[in-house]
């Protein structure tokens, strides 16, 4: 069975008439005659009663009817949904952040791409960095911010951010008397980290293992207000990204001697499917971040 038959035959069905269904469809009558006499054969079954100029339906022509409005309306819904995707009216976009991103970095990407995109439909995912690499590799999401260092060869990515990791600790520590923190005094002190999987983990266990250091976790949590507060309570010390203690007094940073540097990236499968809305997405990220890097 084809479309144009099935619209064919509802068109007669509504019609019970030939002339009247070729009128209606501003088609020629013998094109109309000839698709359903296609189709009957192919089928095997006679699907209308023809009779002096009259026409009805038989029983497997009732039957037909009843599946064909349904497969004529799945169709047309099918074709305008993807007419929409294309045009930007409808998608999904699915995307993996980490916590010190999507609390600091992101925000005002997302609403400003709301605002340019409001029928899309935005899912922001939280996870570490290993956990979101693995989810993108599995299809789980579409796009995911990602350290550039490890990155498999089936994953496609682009940089958007390079920020520099920085000691932070309560206004009250030590430290601050200090302009740079060597790994051996880092390492000396009780951490606040993040779990295993995080940027903000990963840097610190490779630190830590290039330097034979031992790390004194005194709290472990992925929940970054949290950590916050125990950094401010004297509690214990971590590594944060410059954006997340910028517009806060009571955290003081200093630089790592030598300095270390994240490459964060956004990542996608490499011979995956791209969906219009994600395009639109990653376009539009990276425009954004190529406009913040001009502006420094």
């Amino acid at each position: 069975m084809e479309i144009k038959q099935l619209r064919y035959f509802i068109a007669v069905s509504n019609c019970l008439s030939f002339t009247k269904a070729a009128a209606s469809l501003g088609v020629a009558q013998p094109a109309i005659s000839m698709s359903i006499q296609k189709l009957e054969q192919d089928l095997a079954l006679r699907l209308l009663h023809r009779a002096d100029r009259k026409v009805s339906l038989t029983g497997e022509g009732k039957a037909l009817y009843c599946y064909a409005q349904k497969i004529i309306q799945m169709h047309d819904d099918a074709e305008l949904e993807m007419r929409e995707r294309k045009g930007l009216v409808k998608g999904d976009v699915r995307i993996g952040i980490s916590s010190m991103l999507g609390s600091y970095y992101f925000p005002p990407i997302l609403m400003a791409f709301k605002h340019k995109y409001p029928m899309l439909n935005l899912e922001v995912i939280e996870g570490g960095t290993s956990e979101l690499q693995s989810m993108i590799e599995k299809g789980e999401i579409d796009l995911g911010v990602v350290v550039a260092e490890d990155v498999p060869d089936s994953l496609e990515m682009r940089s958007i951010l390079t920020e520099e990791m920085l000691v932070t600790v309560d206004e009250n520590h030590a430290f601050t008397e200090l302009d740079k923190i060597t790994p051996e005094q880092f390492f000396s002190q009780e951490l606040v980290m993040f779990k295993q999987g995080y940027f903000h983990r990963k840097v610190v266990d490779r630190l830590a293992k290039e330097t034979s250091a031992s790390l004194n976790i005194g709290f472990e949590t992925n929940l970054l207000p949290l950590i916050k507060s125990i950094i401010k309570q004297g509690f214990g010390i971590s590594t944060l990204l410059a954006m997340v203690t910028q517009d806060d007094d009571a955290l003081i940073t200093r630089s790592f001697d030598p300095p270390i540097f994240l490459d964060l990236n956004i990542a996608w499968r490499k011979h995956g499917y791209l969906s219009h809305a994600n395009q639109a997405f990653l376009d539009f990220l990276l425009a954004y971040t190529e406009s913040q890097y001009s502006e420094k």
